[in-house]
């Protein structure tokens, strides 16, 4: 299993795949096909920032019986899509700001999915073929905004409202896999891929007949329930074994 981050070096910021303690640099994204320079950094000597950029952010909404339950809403007879801007983005260990036109900013653990090739139209059995990977992801929410505007535009938008990372594997077991998500140590949220309302093959097909996926474009999978306000002060942390614990601090925005 190959294990891919995007990090902050002296030269910039540069894609690189893991190497017990050392990363190595890449040429490019691997999805973009990136080959190893030869170059090596320590990874005492980088920071890990968001490990993809993608040209768009494709997100899916009450994907589990239950959050849809605890928020009031109807089971969705299809998928519920909305988008994220790539400007919400940060990475590991960078600040969630809450916005002052807000009031109830929760967190959100879900499963993100790396496109690895251009496609469109995919079928189900043909999905797993054009993911470069998965990740962690945090679809930090506008909680009261949502209610208020009728669309999820500025609740899901705001700069720091997708927390990504820490890295980017090529393989996962999506069958046992799980996501969990805590609050300064204490969990909120666990949920199992295998208890999503469409799975994985299916919303890679489903989002591919209605846009044309990019290359390093993400697919966000949906939340379990247990979604909270977040507060100045607090760490939320979201962690799917297999790749790891996207950790962010909380903090009072504009």
């Amino acid at each position: 299993m190959a294990t891919w981050a995007r990090l902050l070096t002296s030269s910039g910021a540069r894609y690189a795949v893991a190497r017990a303690a050392t990363w190595d640099i890449l040429s490019a994204a691997p999805w973009a096909g990136g080959q190893p320079t030869g170059e090596q950094v320590d990874t005492a000597e980088a920071r890990l920032l968001a490990p993809v950029e993608p040209s768009k952010i494709i997100c899916v909404g009450r994907n589990y019986r239950a959050h849809a339950v605890e928020l009031g809403n109807d089971i969705p007879a299809e998928p519920l899509l909305f988008f994220k801007p790539p400007s919400a983005m940060i990475g590991p260990g960078a600040p969630i700001r809450l916005p002052a036109a807000s009031q109830r900013v929760d967190h959100e653990g879900e499963l993100g999915l790396v496109v690895g090739r251009r496609c469109h139209r995919v079928h189900p059995d043909e999905a797993r073929s054009v993911l470069a990977g998965f990740t962690c992801v945090n679809d930090v929410t506008a909680r009261d905004l949502q209610k208020r505007d009728g669309q999820w535009a500025r609740a899901k938008g705001f700069d720091s409202f997708c927390p990504v990372g820490p890295v980017v594997v090529d393989n996962l077991d999506l069958a046992e896999g799980q996501v969990v998500c805590r609050v300064n140590g204490i969990e909120r949220q666990r949920g199992r891929f295998r208890d999503m309302i469409f799975s994985i093959a299916d919303l890679v097909s489903y989002i591919s007949h209605i846009f044309t996926l990019e290359p390093g474009d993400l697919l966000v999978t949906g939340t379990p329930e247990g979604v909270a306000p977040l507060t100045h002060g607090d760490v939320v942390e979201v962690e799917v074994p297999g790749i790891g614990l996207l950790s962010n601090p909380v903090c009072q925005g504009d």
